[in-house]
């Protein structure tokens, strides 16, 4: 399970119905040795198949249309996920989806009749700018303060899979499902705070691996020794900016090797 997470080649084929197309799609993907599997538009299904998915490809249809918690499910599961997404369809069709799908987390958009050969390569181009070791890292920002967190998430889109959390349950929801490479953890929230989230993900054995840097508004001597006692990789405090932040990521994943 943690290494289908970790590796993310996986395409999910998603379609109301398992029309030939669909199928056709699937075997083509086998045929060139990337790993594919059909969905049916239902949510179960999804989830069922996700394990592993790097990737989803859904038709558009009425049918999908009229299950807009299908299309909600979506949405979320590729944001949180930070997973690629290619549509197929008419330009009705994407105008609708695209109201419960923003269109920036579209990977992209191909229009019938289909050029199959021309999805089956931005499909091997995706999945092999995003999986194995040339995949962009990605990092957890665990924060209850949701604007700072939207902020820093801005911040590292551009260069970084990022995933939120606004809460320790949250994060923990997060990585039972998603591989982390680094995970920003406010070291002050309500009900569970930054070292108690931490002690949590250590005693686990598929999240204790994974490097954690404290964000912190105080400066002062007895903070920073009290977040450095636990033993993070780092500390940062909150009103650092973007191009130090990201520069501190960038020296981080250039010493470990990532």
């Amino acid at each position: 399970m943690a290494d289908e997470i970790k590796d993310n080649s996986k395409v999910v084929i998603v379609s109301a119905e398992e029309s030939f197309l669909a199928q056709s799609l699937v075997t083509k993907l086998k045929s060139v040795s990337i790993e594919a599997e059909f969905s049916h538009a239902d949510i179960k299904e999804i989830e069922r198949t996700s394990d592993g998915a790097g990737l989803f490809v859904v038709f558009m249809s009425e049918e999908l249309d009229n299950t807009p918690e299908t299309l909600v499910y979506l949405k979320d599961i590729v944001e949180d996920r930070n997973l690629g997404l290619l549509l197929i369809g008419e330009q009705e069709q994407y105008d609708r989806v695209t109201k419960a799908i923003p269109e920036q987390i579209v990977t992209e958009w191909f229009k019938r009749p289909l050029d199959i050969d021309k999805l089956i390569k931005k499909t091997a181009s995706y999945l092999d700018e995003n999986t194995g070791e040339k995949r962009r890292k990605t990092i957890l920002i665990v924060d209850d303060d949701i604007t700072y967190m939207r902020n820093v998430y801005e911040w590292l889109k551009g260069t970084y899979h990022v995933g939120m959390a606004s809460s320790g349950v949250q994060a923990i929801s997060y990585l039972a499902k998603t591989h982390a490479d680094l995970i920003l953890l406010d070291y002050e929230m309500p009900i569970a705070n930054g070292p108690q989230v931490l002690s949590m993900l250590k005693s686990d054995s598929e999240t204790g691996q994974i490097p954690v840097m404290f964000l912190t508004g105080h400066g002062d001597r007895e903070s920073v020794l009290s977040v450095v006692g636990l033993k993070p990789v780092d500390y940062l405090l909150k009103t650092i900016d973007k191009e130090t932040l990201l520069q501190k990521l960038n020296d981080f994943f250039m010493r470990q090797g990532r």
